[in-house]
């Protein structure tokens, strides 16, 4: 997939990703990767942004399998734009998608 596609969506994704429950960051890049194509490089980045943007909160757990991981949850201002984007996302691929048939009659 294009990656100027994937650039407007990817936040979106990983807000939804959060809403269905806490993870750290490797599980959120292994959850996109498994339906689409990006690095781990591009997902912290991304988690860093809706952090700082006050979208999700962390904080840190132990884990058995070595250091204590960076967790990530969505905040309540982050679940208003993930519903928000939701809408606006829905109205934009409505149009593309009759553009698209449009073109092929």
């Amino acid at each position: 997939m294009n990656n100027q596609f994937k650039k407007g969506v990817l936040d979106l994704c990983v807000l939804t990703i959060l809403k269905k429950g806490d993870s750290y960051g490797y599980d959120v890049a292994d959850t996109l990767s498994g339906k689409i194509q990006v690095s781990d490089g591009t997902v912290y980045p991304i988690l860093r942004k809706l952090a700082s943007d006050g979208l999700v909160s962390t904080y840190l757990k132990e884990s058995q399998n070595g250091p204590p991981r960076k967790y990530y949850h969505l905040t309540d201002e982050g679940a208003k734009k993930l519903e928000a984007d939701k809408q606006e996302w829905d109205v934009f691929t409505k149009a593309v998608r009759e553009i698209l048939e449009d073109e092929d009659k």
